[in-house]
């Protein structure tokens, strides 16, 4: 069941989605040559524990970790470990807190110094396809209409959704109802009320959607070594234009 949350509850979301957003954007400073997933996981949780808060990820369904740092043709869910970061690479920071009784969950993909004009691209194309999507998070819209509206911005700029992972519900628990692909058709799917707090995500490869599990039960890669990126915010449903909860801080 979709839960719409009350005013209370989303003044909690809004706590718990500022200090997501500062965490996402601290792992992003953080990316440049030299620097270890591991060292970035370290920090965020540090960063996390000082507001109060907890991080979402860390042990949830056993991931071992509190950030997903996912480089080059990762697409998600890659472990932090000892891998060192090298200029020309992309590398996706995904990120979530717990304060208060809620969550906030937010992603985003950052270079590493200097990259190609391609990777960066995708990079662009990746973000903004999550901007067309809510331009139809409006009360009395479909959730499909948010879907479908990704999957065109991004297909039309030759690059490709990924199908088995989508956006959710967020608010008391991590993932709630309901799930929301990055592909559908407009007209499709409950319709949006006011007090919906959704993670919206686009996950976007350069090459075909296709994507394998590796060994380790978490990273998700492409099949055909193609580069991936990933852009996610909360967002909250109003009687207007949709309020990001984890917007970067201006």
């Amino acid at each position: 069941m979709i839960t719409l949350k009350s005013q209370t509850e989303i003044e909690l979301m809004r706590r718990a989605g500022k200090i997501t957003a500062a965490a996402r954007a601290l792992a992003g400073e953080m990316v440049r040559p030299g620097v270890t997933t591991h060292e970035i996981d370290s920090a965020v949780e540090q960063f996390i524990r000082k507001q109060g808060a907890v991080p979402s990820f860390l042990h949830y369904n056993g991931y071992p970790a509190s950030v997903c740092v996912s480089v080059n043709d990762e697409v998600i869910h890659g472990i932090p470990g000892k891998r060192v970061l090298v200029e020309g690479d992309i590398v996706s920071i995904d990120v979530g807190a717990y304060i208060g009784g809620f969550h906030g969950d937010c992603a985003a993909t950052f270079a590493c110094g200097k990259i190609s004009q391609e990777a960066q691209s995708l990079i662009d194309v990746t973000r903004q396809s999550f901007f067309e999507g809510i331009r139809y998070a409006r009360e009395g819209h479909r959730l499909q209409d948010i879907s479908a509206a990704i999957q065109s911005y991004v297909e039309s700029h030759g690059c490709s959704v990924v199908r088995e992972y989508v956006g959710h519900g967020v608010g008391a628990k991590m993932h709630e109802p309901p799930e929301i692909p990055n592909y559908g058709h407009p007209g499709r799917g409950p319709r949006l009320l006011r007090g919906m707090t959704l993670a919206i995500e686009p996950m976007v490869n350069a090459g075909k959607a296709a994507i394998q599990v590796l060994p380790d039960g978490w990273t998700v890669k492409t099949v055909d070594g193609k580069w991936a990126a990933h852009y996610e915010n909360t967002i909250l449903i109003t009687d207007g234009e949709p309020e990001i909860l984890t917007a970067p801080a201006i």
